[in-house]
């Protein structure tokens, strides 16, 4: 029973960080990039408002890093153990919970390799937190369809986890609320999807 008890609570805690602060920080994100669809002084000076925050290491660490890694390890957990449910679910949401299990691992993937070339080696000293980096990065085109796969992964992760998060905490608790959260997040995953590949597309072709 304690170890019931423990997983659920483990779970939820699963499911509130990919809301809070993850999911915050993912639209803060993209939003914040996108301001290099009005030019590059627009997106230097965006991120180099972000970049210089107060504290803006411990923030890193305790805001992001940590809940990410403590979703990603559970996550995997989850991925590789969980069992569909076709009976309890239905068709479609059946389908939503497959998706879920792989655009989590494809995010992750994503997420690694998006910190090491940009945060790590702005760390290392080897790049700055400019437009100039990421234009470098997406001008190739195997890391832009990459990270289009990447974002597009990683908002419906988002999205799709959101749904979830409603229901677990329980405040979509009847269908007719649960119909009516399915068409919010929809719009949420288009909406922030658009966003962020409006901004890859700026900073591989420029327009």
């Amino acid at each position: 029973m304690a170890d019931q008890h423990r997983e659920f609570f483990y779970r939820r805690l699963h499911s509130l960080l990919g809301v809070v602060p993850i999911g915050i920080f993912l639209v803060q994100h993209l939003v914040v990039n996108h301001f290099a669809v009005y030019g590059e002084e627009s997106f230097n000076r965006a991120a180099g408002f972000m970049a210089n925050l107060p504290f803006v290491i411990v923030l890193e660490i305790f805001i992001i890093f940590l809940p990410i890694l403590y979703h990603a390890v559970l996550g995997v957990y989850i991925a590789f153990t969980a069992k569909n449910n076709t009976s309890r679910f239905g068709f479609f949401r059946n389908w939503m919970f497959k998706l879920q299990r792989i655009t989590g691992i494809i995010t992750l993937i994503f997420i690694v390799w998006h910190v090491w070339e940009t945060r790590v080696q702005v760390g290392l000293g080897n790049a700055e937190v400019n437009y100039s980096l990421m234009e470098g990065i997406l001008t190739n085109p195997f890391m832009f369809w990459f990270y289009i796969v990447g974002i597009i992964s990683t908002v419906f992760h988002f999205a799709n986890g959101l749904w979830s998060f409603l229901v677990s905490w329980g405040i979509t608790q009847t269908p007719k609320s649960q119909k009516i959260a399915t068409y919010a997040v929809i719009v949420v995953f288009l909406v922030v999807s658009y966003i962020g590949v409006r901004t890859l597309i700026q900073f591989a072709y420029g327009v």
